[in-house]
């Protein structure tokens, strides 16, 4: 399933709108300047997974609830099949597909991630995003630059990166193709 964009903003928009939020409110929630902020939820700019994340913290309701307008249902288990999943666009290029988007109650959150390989990101310094918690990505094929900070390090097959997510990290395939790795978020508490 691929969520749509225009859909997605509506329901943010209509969301802060019923709950009184102004867009400094958003804006500070989402660790942006009111004009980012409202060229995210216009749809002007990509939606991050991370923003969406704050957003749906903001607004007191699960991420999938911003992404498909459906609150996760399933107790107990999920299970998602290979293919399967709900897609999610976090930045260019970059495919995440959750795989347990409709668990509720979750303490974390599973994507299987394909970094595509660009040959215009490998001289360039990486891109460093920042999340509350922790993050863990296994490698399941090709390969990754991994950056911390000040820190890079490169991952193969079978590695596996534990981090401090709410740190700069980022992360670029290396080798001449594609990286797919599985990506699991877990929140921590948010520093107000």
């Amino acid at each position: 399933m691929e969520p749509n964009t225009e859909e997605i903003t509506r329901r943010i928009r209509a969301l802060r709108e019923d709950m009184d939020f102004t867009l400094q409110e958003m804006a500070d929630a989402t660790d942006r300047t009111v004009a980012e902020y409202q060229a995210q939820e216009s749809g002007e700019q990509d939606l991050s997974f991370t923003f969406l994340s704050k957003c749906a913290a903001k607004l007191g309701v699960d991420v999938v609830d911003l992404l498909t307008g459906e609150s996760p249902h399933l107790a107990g288990y999920s299970i998602v099949r290979a293919d399967d999943g709900l897609s999610v666009k976090r930045r260019a290029g970059f495919e995440y597909l959750h795989k347990a988007p409709y668990l509720k109650n979750k303490l974390c959150e599973p994507f299987v991630v394909t970094a595509p390989y660009l040959e215009e990101e490998q001289d360039k310094p990486i891109h460093l995003s920042r999340h509350q918690g922790n993050e863990l990505d296994y490698i399941i094929s090709g390969r990754l630059r991994f950056a911390y900070e000040s820190h890079v390090e490169e991952l193969g097959p079978g590695d596996v990166a534990l981090y401090d997510s709410s740190r700069g990290h980022g992360m670029i395939a290396i080798g001449g193709e594609p990286c797919v790795f599985l990506a699991v978020t877990i929140p921590g508490p948010e520093i107000i």
